[in-house]
């Protein structure tokens, strides 16, 4: 039987935050969710804030990532991360508070406060939320 596998590395401006061979990664480019499986075409995409889903067997593991760029080469897939975090490691107070404050901001509707940056910061706050609630 044919390997499955390929390598899979997820890499933010601080850290390799993941790397191993995997079977399927899903993740959220610009215009949608995508997957990628071994023998892939090449291609590279923008990411947007959402879940990123390894398989390797019948393990999943999930990351929140608030948009990057995903490369897929001959059997290999980069992900650059603005942010990637395991949703085991999601720290879900203080993603409620994130959350909280960006409401606030939205709902002062002050001329100094900068709305995209306030929905931004809601949206990623609820992803992790919603990725740290399927550990």
């Amino acid at each position: 039987m044919a390997d499955k596998s390929f390598k899979f590395e997820i890499i933010t401006p601080e850290k390799v935050v993941y790397s191993a061979d995997v079977e399927h990664v899903k993740a959220p480019g610009k215009n949608g969710y995508f997957g990628v499986k071994v023998n892939h075409i090449p291609f590279l995409t923008i990411l947007k804030t959402g879940k990123i889903t390894i398989e390797i067997g019948k393990e999943k593991i999930f990351f929140a990532t608030s948009g990057g760029f995903a490369q897929v080469t001959e059997n290999k897939m980069t992900i650059l991360a603005e942010t990637a975090e395991e949703a085991t490691r999601i720290d879900v107070e203080r993603a409620k508070q994130a959350r909280d404050r960006a409401l606030k901001r939205l709902k002062e509707k002050s001329v100094d406060i900068n709305i995209p940056r306030a929905e931004a910061a809601l949206l990623r706050a609820l992803n992790r939320m919603e990725i740290a609630a399927i550990k």
